[in-house]
């Protein structure tokens, strides 16, 4: 009887670190750090980055084009379609491991023909970044740019929850 309440025990925990570490729990800034460019003069053989989860190849950037237009790149209107754009990636734009700022800011500024810096000269709210509103559930549920996060470490969590619970079942 003990070794069924402590597996129960050992997937009760894990379903909270998986509830807590959900989506709706994400960061609600973005970084001020996802404007600066990363690249170093040297050898950056031990500090190549990952992989961006996130496919902003297609992703529809209209939602900053159609609203930021110069010569007058006016601030409210640049700043607040790109968080609009922006935030519901903010999770991976905040990783600098990765490379998901750089290559987002690549294809905003190819098909925006932006001058540089223009967000992070124009963008400022905090000293965390700029504050995104929390999404509300349907959001979370159901992403509008149809592309995919990878939740990876969260997904096996789970997986290794459920198997050790039947492991132990089993025994």
């Amino acid at each position: 009887m003990g070794l069924d309440q402590c597996c129960s025990f050992v997937f009760f925990i894990f379903l909270l670190m998986g509830l807590f570490a959900s989506p709706s729990f994400a960061s609600t800034f973005i970084s001020d750090g996802v404007f600066e460019s990363h690249a170093s003069t040297g050898r950056n053989l031990l500090q190549t980055k990952k992989a961006c989860p996130v496919n902003f190849e297609f992703l529809n950037y209209t939602i900053i084009t159609s609203q930021c237009k110069g010569p007058q790149y006016t601030p409210s209107l640049c700043c607040g379609s790109f968080k609009e754009f922006a935030c519901p990636y903010a999770d991976v734009l905040n990783d600098l491991t990765n490379d998901c700022a750089s290559i987002m800011f690549s294809y905003i500024n190819l098909y925006g023909k932006y001058p540089p810096g223009l967000f992070a000269n124009e963008c400022k709210e905090g000293k965390l970044g700029l504050a995104c509103p929390a999404p509300s559930p349907s959001e979370v549920a159901a992403d509008n740019n149809g592309s995919q996060i990878m939740r990876g470490p969260i997904l096996l969590l789970m997986f290794l929850a459920g198997f050790l619970m039947v492991f132990f079942q089993l025994l």
